[in-house]
């Protein structure tokens, strides 16, 4: 089995060395990551500057790919130009913190492995909840208990997971449960400083609303203490209003 790991925390995070080692016996794993963080870059890629390669040992424990570019930059550029073969899997994470509800559209790590999916390729994306203490190699062992299922399930090509564990300070999740992601928002505001007379800047800030997520969803499963499991897809077409939005008054003609 051929492997690919991404990430959008860097190739140095401690997410990434958790989970290259929770699967390196699995196969053939090749690194492609970031070379430096790319939290919250979507599903952006690099059209207007090269991307740079360089071949790095990460943490005297393995050779990767580093690339200045974004998540999805480094899966498209490993399929299509950095392997000889196309892999079996693409894995993005571990990441440092929980990707969930509207954070989905928002995340790299979800981006990486989506990126995955448009070649066809079965991915999926591993999110560690942000606590007082990150135990990546036990969010490993989860991510590897995942990952087997997964693989025994022979899933269809371009199946996407976007997995989600809860922070492990009190020991292991209580559980697997599968689930549609959450739309609730977060409570967003921006810190502003005035640097100058005529210079501002503004930091984001933000927190999910107590206790107010749906029952079902993937915030309300990760609160609950259990990984969450939800499918993704890439076409985002709302079936439900292309009906209705064909039916409204259009132009007939255009000068």
């Amino acid at each position: 089995m051929r492997i690919l790991i991404t990430n959008d925390d860097g190739i140095l995070a401690p997410g990434l060395q958790a989970l290259y080692h929770a699967v390196a016996d699995l196969g053939e794993v090749i690194v492609v990551a970031p070379e430096t963080p790319q939290s919250a870059s979507g599903h952006a890629i690099t059209v207007r500057a090269p991307l740079s390669v360089r071949r790095v040992h990460v943490h005297h424990s393995f050779y990767g790919y580093s690339v200045d570019g974004r998540p999805a930059d480094c899966v498209k550029l490993a399929i299509v130009e950095l392997l000889k073969h196309r892999p079996d899997l693409v894995l993005s994470g571990i990441n440092a913190g929980a990707n969930t509800g509207i954070n989905v559209l928002y995340s790299g790590t979800v981006a990486g492995a989506v990126e995955g999916t448009f070649f066809g390729i079965p991915s999926v994306a591993f999110s560690l909840e942000l606590s007082e203490e990150l135990d990546f190699p036990m969010a490993g062992q989860i991510a590897r208990a995942i990952l087997d299922c997964f693989v025994a399930a022979g899933p269809p090509p371009a199946t996407c997971l976007n997995v989600n564990i809860p922070a492990l300070d009190g020991g292991w999740p209580r559980g697997v449960r599968c689930c549609p992601q959450g739309t609730l928002a977060m409570e967003e505001h921006y810190v502003k400083q005035v640097v100058a007379p005529e210079h501002t800047i503004y930091w984001l800030d933000g927190r999910l609303p107590e206790g107010t997520a749906a029952p079902d969803s993937d915030q309300a499963v990760l609160r609950d203490g259990y990984v969450a499991i939800t499918p993704l897809r890439f076409n985002m077409t709302d079936a439900e209003r292309l009906d209705h939005a064909a039916r409204w008054n259009w132009p007939a003609s255009f000068p």
